[in-house]
């Protein structure tokens, strides 16, 4: 019986495992830095609906559209993170429906986030050299036009997974 080592079987892995696999490593370490920074209840899964309140506050039937979710669990999402006070409710114009955005908490938490994430990327720089590293971010983006990914990162509609 043959076995191979860990490092051959990463070898072998194709881009988008790799690219994934380090998302996820990257996602990791902002999440640890975040908790530990006191943004205690906060969860991965949480910026998909926080993307969506970067530009512009939403109504919870806006935030589900966007998200492709039932406004039933765009509105637990939203109700976990006004208790966490990520968000805040404030009333709409017509009074009928309510306004959601990210509350003065959320935004150091967003700031945190691209904080910790400018900081891992001047790792991967230090790490693999300016020239290596832009080559990497290029090829990735290249793919990213390839399989048609680049508009769902310009309008913030990044999926949750299924």
């Amino acid at each position: 019986m043959v076995v191979k080592s860990s490092a051959v079987i990463v070898r072998q892995l194709d881009l988008g495992y790799l690219a994934f696999f380090l998302g996820l490593r990257i996602n990791e370490l902002v999440m640890d830095r975040t908790l530990k920074e006191g943004f205690t209840g906060v969860r991965e899964s949480h910026g998909y609906l926080i993307q969506h309140l970067i530009e512009s506050e939403r109504t919870i039937t806006e935030l589900a559209k966007r998200m492709d979710v039932t406004q039933q669990a765009a509105s637990k999402i939203v109700a976990e993170l006004i208790h966490i006070g990520i968000l805040e409710a404030i009333p709409a114009q017509d009074r009928r429906a309510k306004r959601i955005r990210l509350s003065q908490r959320g935004w150091r938490c967003v700031r945190l986030g691209r904080r910790t994430r400018a900081r891992i990327d001047n790792v991967l720089v230090r790490a693999t050299g300016r020239r290596s590293y832009e080559k990497a971010k290029s090829t990735l983006l290249t793919g990213l036009r390839a399989l048609g990914g680049v508009e769902r990162i310009r309008s913030r509609r990044i999926r949750a997974p299924r």
